[in-house]
């Protein structure tokens, strides 16, 4: 008879291991989205941008993932995935003009006013549980976003009130994902984003078209696969973990949006920032912690 030794490790544990995992490498691809998107910006029209971060998408899961082509023919929670694209597609716009207009890391930082929506959606539509951990760990995220930015005149723009909004859609746009997740795969969910706004973004590009040059085509592939894996990594992670536990953790794209707008961008980096990071760490530390205790108790 075989023996085992005694598991360290519970399956909860495991789990929620996975779900960090699964966040981390969300956080890595919406950074190169970014990136990709900027870049492309500088010659393209942000329609464009759009459209071709799709198309990208489309051509990748037609390549790598064609198994999931005959869930996507079910249509299962069909309007569902069609509120959420709509929704995530305009938000998409707004903050694709943050990320053309504002630095990286302001961008982020603004884009995370989003947990005060995510936190009353979930609780108003999926009647998820507020916990005191949760609820500390996102106002300590957004104590440490303002840290960070340090918002005064200068960040009342019009590109500053378009990632605003954005951060209101993407919020909404979060909720929507982790209910068809109790339906579909994370892979489904992503095909259905390509197929709902890839027509979306041709639209629209038709308006406002600029030629496309070669030079080009690295920026696609970062801007499309980014966008692929951010929300394929998102959706696994939301599978796992509440929405109102993806969200804190999700804070600490601030500070890594910071280190790759100055090495990549010249965007200064001071004291703030690293202070705001550490803020940002210590309270999704904190919450993560107390959450393990309690599961443990």
């Amino acid at each position: 008879m075989k023996v085992t030794g005694p598991s360290f490790v519970s399956n909860d544990e495991l789990g929620f291991g996975r779900g960090l995992v699964w966040m981390a490498l969300s956080m890595i691809s919406f950074i190169g989205m970014s990136i990709g998107s900027r870049e492309l910006a500088s010659s393209l029209s942000i329609q464009q941008v759009l459209f071709f971060r799709a198309l990208v998408g489309l051509i990748i899961i037609l390549v790598l993932a064609r198994k999931l082509l005959p869930e996507v023919r079910e249509k299962k929670m069909l309007r569902l995935h069609f509120i959420r694209n709509i929704m995530h597609f305009t938000a998409q716009y707004f903050w694709t003009i943050g990320v053309v207009f504002l630095p990286l890391a302001s961008v982020f930082a603004l884009e995370f006013t989003m947990p005060i929506w995510v936190a009353f959606f979930a609780w108003l539509i999926l009647g998820e549980r507020l916990t005191g951990p949760r609820l500390l760990a996102t106002i300590g995220g957004f104590v440490g976003v303002l840290v960070i930015v340090r918002p005064g005149i200068s960040m009342v723009d019009p590109a500053s009130m378009f990632v605003l909004l954005a951060a209101a859609g993407y919020g909404l746009s979060l909720i929507c994902v982790k209910q068809l997740t109790q339906q579909c795969s994370a892979g489904a969910i992503v095909v259905w984003m390509i197929l709902i706004q890839l027509p979306l973004g041709f639209v629209l590009a038709l308006t406002d078209w600029e030629p496309v040059h070669w030079h080009t085509l690295p920026w696609m592939v970062l801007a499309g696969a980014g966008a692929l894996s951010a929300h394929f990594c998102q959706a696994q992670a939301l599978r796992i973990l509440d929405a109102s536990v993806v969200i804190p953790i999700d804070f600490l794209r601030v500070p890594m949006a910071a280190i790759v707008g100055y090495y990549a961008y010249g965007e200064f980096i001071d004291v703030w920032v690293l202070l705001g990071g550490a803020i940002i760490l210590f309270s999704n530390y904190q919450a993560v912690m107390t959450d393990r205790r309690n599961r443990a108790a």
